[in-house]
């Protein structure tokens, strides 16, 4: 395993839709280890792979270090080729934040349950329903499957000051 570097706003491959994976090999579980490593030294609860600058339809998550239960054991999961299949039309808001957009957090209103497909590990179709912050979380990975980030669902205003200060930033570090 290995800890890879997370990309940063402003970088354009953040704004790339991820390819299907087309088969789950050892490269694929090899990748998935690498993410739930660099998940959990960022810390983070939620990873998808386009995040480490690789176009996959990958997701590592693990909602245990949200739980206020302190005895709580790390859940790792990994979602290959997730879809969402059906949202509820019950809305629900859950503050979002995102190791590809550091330090920054912002209330996003999104449904509130979803149900979702994905291959496991071993390759097998699976369906599960989500709510709560597994719902925000697996809707907020997804987007980065398709492009999307949390931030596009604020205010042009909110936004604009997001992208600019990430892109001095970012000036500022290639000086």
């Amino acid at each position: 395993m290995a800890i890879r570097e997370i990309i940063i706003l402003p970088d354009k491959q953040l704004r790339l839709v991820s390819k299907p994976v087309d088969r789950v090999t050892s490269e694929v579980r090899k990748l998935a280890d690498d993410m739930l490593e660099t998940m959990y030294d960022a810390p983070g609860i939620g990873l998808a792979a386009i995040q480490i600058a690789v176009p996959l339809r990958l997701i590592t998550m693990d909602l245990a270090k949200r739980d206020d239960d302190e005895t709580s054991v790390a859940r790792p999961r990994v979602f290959i080729n997730p879809e969402i299949v059906s949202k509820s039309d019950e809305l629900s808001v859950y503050e979002e934040g995102c190791l590809s957009i550091p330090e920054y957090y912002e209330a996003v209103e999104r449904p509130a349950k979803v149900r979702f497909r994905f291959l496991d590990l071993d390759g097998k179709t699976r369906e599960e329903d989500a709510e709560g912050l597994f719902a925000t979380c697996i809707q907020h990975e997804i987007d980065h499957l398709n492009g999307v980030l949390f931030v596009d669902y604020l205010s042009k205003l909110k936004r604009d000051r997001v992208m600019k200060k990430f892109t001095k930033f970012a000036r500022r570090a290639a000086e």
